[in-house]
């Protein structure tokens, strides 16, 4: 892929995201936050802000024909390549649009809600939790992911910086604040205790991130996330040097087998 001639992306956001995130990033975290989970046959699900719905489909497998697992979110275009995702793989869920602060469900309808990577983005993180609250059974359980500080991800640390400086202001901290926008694990313990669920498990976790090189890294992050529409509309020479300079600042990253960095996430259980 020559990244020069693909930054007017093909496909949409959606289907971006399924084709280059999930495998790289949010399917291998999904494993772990399934893992944790520890489900069990009969287990309702609920997977909230899913996207494509990799955690509802990993979740889904997992449970076989035993449970029952929802995916919700606001996006219909999201909820589109889920279910053209779970239909190939084969697995039966139940997609729902809808927001997380006011969720479309019953009281207690659920055994375990899933969150990944999507608390740090909802406008009302305090409305959000209550819900999740809500809709557990009196023996439910959370169980979240939120990224940790963007200082100990290298690889997109650099990233915004670079955007911040050839590309916007605005585009440096939509990657800052945005996915690393509930970096602290003192603040997330706080808002998680302030909507009174208990037993609160915080632990830290690291995995690598691999690409080819640091520019299919960009191309491939930049196809799926909200970044698209600011870094494709950008002159060529401003993604010239935001490559340029991504490229220089992770070279001691990149080897014969291409990029790798590492990424932190703190992985949430809480019981009701």
């Amino acid at each position: 892929m020559n990244p020069q001639l693909q930054w007017h992306f093909v496909g949409s956001v959606p289907e971006n995201y399924e084709r280059y995130l999930v495998p790289s990033i949010f399917a291998p975290w999904a494993d772990d936050l399934v893992e944790v989970a520890a489900l069990d046959p009969g287990h309702r699900v609920l997977d909230i802000a899913c996207g494509t719905g990799i955690v509802a489909r990993t979740a889904a497998r997992r449970l076989g024909s035993g449970g029952r697992v929802v995916g919700l979110d606001l996006s219909a275009p999201m909820l589109g390549v889920a279910r053209v995702a779970a239909a190939a793989e084969g697995v039966t869920i139940e997609w729902r649009e809808g927001s997380a602060l006011q969720l479309p469900s019953a009281d207690r309808e659920f055994d375990v809600v899933f969150c990944q990577q999507g608390l740090q983005f909802f406008p009302d993180r305090p409305a959000a939790l209550r819900e999740m609250r809500r809709v557990l059974a009196p023996s439910g359980r959370i169980v979240l992911s939120v990224w940790r500080p963007i200082e100990q991800s290298p690889g997109f640390a650099v990233l915004a910086q670079a955007l911040t400086t050839h590309i916007s202001p605005e585009a440096g901290t939509l990657m800052t604040c945005g996915p690393f926008g509930l970096s602290s694990t003192e603040e997330l313990r706080r808002l998680i205790t302030a909507a009174s669920f208990k037993d609160i498990s915080i632990r830290p976790t690291a995995k690598v991130l691999r690409y080819p090189s640091s520019d299919e890294f960009v191309l491939r992050y930049a196809a799926g996330s909200a970044l698209a529409g600011a870094i494709a509309d950008a002159d060529a020479n401003a993604r010239a040097a935001l490559l340029a300079e991504v490229g220089a600042k992770l070279q001691s990253l990149t080897g014969d087998r291409g990029l790798a960095f590492s990424i932190e996430s703190n992985i949430v259980i809480a019981h009701r």
